[in-house]
């Protein structure tokens, strides 16, 4: 009798199968970290956006509280320091040292006779916080605050806050070395047309510079015997830094970097409204 030898063959995967199933692998593993740098590139964009938002609403909103407290104490104030009291709401550059006072003309475009106030450039005279230094209360001394688009490139909204003196020069004085300082960066009210173009083309925002041209930083409202206008067009004293009630605030800020994704750059834009509170001079 013979008997028969059992026994089970055994096969594993053959070289194309191996190839197979390293290609489904690597299809794979190429398309999850695609999303994955598509999603940190996403990312990046998205806080740089945020950052640049929260950076200027900050200072959107620290520009509306200094002209809310302009002309803060006003002259009524039994004081004959005229350090210690506002002669104006709003300082203006030339002139501001003339006696009798002689106030420019506000315009836009760079129109008017107003090196300051402008389109991009504003001194406050106001006390802002009068427990600063308790010492003087309550004879504090008041201050010029200057907001003005520019510093080394152009695109940094600078701030800088100096005493007030007597027959001082605010446009003068709140120039000086070491007194401006950037307060919010990538600025891009007054960009260039060709720059304006890219924005309206390649970042797809058509409406946020409206025909092509600079927005203003600063737009004033007046008053007047009968209603509060826009203060360019106005003449005479009625067209006055002295007399301005309102400024609406436009703010245009780019993100540092561009899409990271796309290339293209990410804007933001911010509006406020500052209504002086405190009566005229």
């Amino acid at each position: 009798m013979t008997r028969r030898r059992g026994g089970r063959s055994e096969r594993g995967f053959t070289l194309i199968e191996m190839l197979a199933a390293l290609g489904i692998f690597l299809v794979v593993s190429g398309a999850a970290f695609t999303l994955l740098t598509s999603s940190q590139q996403r990312y990046q964009t998205e806080s740089q956006v945020l950052n640049s938002f929260q950076e200027a609403r900050l200072g959107l909103d620290q520009m509306v509280r200094d002209i809310n407290d302009a002309g803060f104490p006003p002259p009524t104030f039994a004081n004959v320091d005229p350090t210690l009291v506002t002669s104006a709401p709003f300082a203006w550059s030339p002139g501001y040292t003339v006696i009798p006072p002689s106030p420019c003309q506000i315009g836009t475009a760079g129109g008017g006779t107003c090196f300051t106030p402008t389109d991009f450039d504003i001194i406050i005279e106001t006390n802002t916080d009068p427990s600063r230094d308790p010492a003087c209360a309550p004879n504090c001394r008041v201050q010029w605050i200057r907001y003005q688009l520019g510093g080394p490139n152009g695109t940094a909204l600078m701030r800088g806050v100096v005493d007030k003196t007597s027959g001082g020069e605010p446009g003068v004085q709140t120039s000086q070395a070491g007194v401006l300082a950037p307060f919010v960066q990538n600025v891009v009210n007054n960009s260039p047309t060709l720059q304006i173009g890219q924005f309206q083309l390649e970042a797809a925002y058509p409406a946020v510079f409206p025909g092509g041209a600079p927005v203003p930083l600063f737009q004033y409202t007046c008053d007047t015997p009968n209603t509060p206008q826009p203060c360019p067009g106005l003449v005479g004293t009625d067209n006055s830094p002295a007399n301005i009630r309102d400024v609406a605030i436009t703010l245009i800020v780019a993100a540092p970097l561009p899409d990271a994704a796309t290339g293209r750059p990410r804007l933001v834009q911010l509006e406020g409204r500052g209504r002086r509170i405190n009566p005229n001079q």
